[in-house]
């Protein structure tokens, strides 16, 4: 049996294509797992992408909500992930009851960010990620809209909306590796980089977006340097989504922000996804009356989404 302390990516990718499996990770991963995934991305590029897959098995690389949803979307699919304590503090500030008695209160759809658990989203009118926010919430006929758990991301599509966004639970909905970034970390870097461009996800708050040239998603991100003649970019996100701009524009320079680290996205790695495969576990379950609900608001995003022609690919320009 293979020695799990020289376990490579090597081995991962031999058993999976042994097992059937196609391997499915999200931007923030460590970079060995990044390397062995067949698909990686961010919440909207995965959530498009496993209702088009024709593999029956599938290894998601991530944190526990993503993986749900993407059994909620491929209910006849085995889901497997490394470990089920990979999670997600934000998507677990928010609960049913909150959604409910905020509907009930002020009268208005609720617009859950993905970042939230399964059963919150079965009560929520609709599912957002980042990188749709604005154009979902612009697509509903509604002046006023509930959101939630991102209390920053709430703020950001205010601003670009126009309306009146209330963020559910409020001040204690945020993402802890954006919400407590610095302005003085950014401005640091800043100086250090005079000729970076800043690109900050909509999970920071307002003080840093202000500092941004560029506010988007992780995907949206992917496409600004294109369009960019900056050579030097300092990224205001996860320091795992370094790898993948590296990977894209090998050309050009891209700086971090060391304190902004998932530990619950570190929490797979290549021994533990090696075992998952080899045990073909965890295996991911969702109940069926959940699923349907939720299913019914994340295919509401989709359908919302899927035929804007313009559906801000490169992200919001704020300089």
């Amino acid at each position: 049996m293979q020695k799990f302390s020289s376990i490579t990516p090597q081995d991962i990718k031999k058993l999976a294509q042994e097992k059937g499996y196609t391997i499915v990770a999200h931007n923030y991963q460590i970079k060995e797992l990044q390397e062995i995934a067949d698909y990686l991305g961010d919440s909207l590029q995965l959530a498009r992408l496993v209702t088009k897959l024709d593999s029956q098995k599938i290894l998601f690389l991530g944190v526990d909500f993503m993986a749900e949803m993407i059994k909620v979307l491929n209910p006849e699919k085995k889901v497997i992930v490394p470990v089920r304590y990979s999670t997600c503090p934000m998507a677990n500030s928010l609960s049913v009851s909150d959604v409910l008695n905020a509907k009930e209160k002020y009268n208005a759809p609720f617009v859950v960010y993905v970042n939230s658990r399964t059963e919150v989203k079965a009560v929520a009118d609709v599912v957002c990620t980042s990188a749709n926010a604005v154009d979902v919430v612009k697509a509903i006929d509604s002046d006023i809209v509930l959101m939630g758990p991102d209390k920053n991301l709430a703020s950001f599509v205010a601003e670009k909306t126009g309306k009146k966004v209330i963020p559910i639970p409020g001040e204690n909905g945020y993402c802890y590796v954006h919400n407590y970034v610095t302005e003085e970390e950014i401005t640091q870097l800043m100086k250090k980089y005079p000729q970076a461009e800043v690109m900050a996800h909509p999970e920071t708050p307002e003080n840093i977006r202000k500092l941004s040239h560029f506010v988007g998603s992780t995907s949206q991100m992917e496409k600004y340097p294109a369009n960019s003649n900056a050579k030097e970019f300092i990224v205001v996100t996860e320091v795992g989504m370094i790898e993948k701009l590296k990977k894209i524009y090998p050309d050009r320079l891209f700086i971090p922000v060391p304190s902004m680290v998932c530990y619950n996205m570190k929490k797979n790695n290549l021994k533990n996804t090696y075992l998952a495969l080899l045990e073909e576990r965890e295996e991911i379950v969702v109940p069926e009356e959940i699923a349907k609900k939720a299913r019914k608001a994340i295919e509401k995003m989709l359908e919302l989404t899927e035929n804007r022609k313009n559906e801000k690919e490169v992200g919001i320009n704020v300089r």
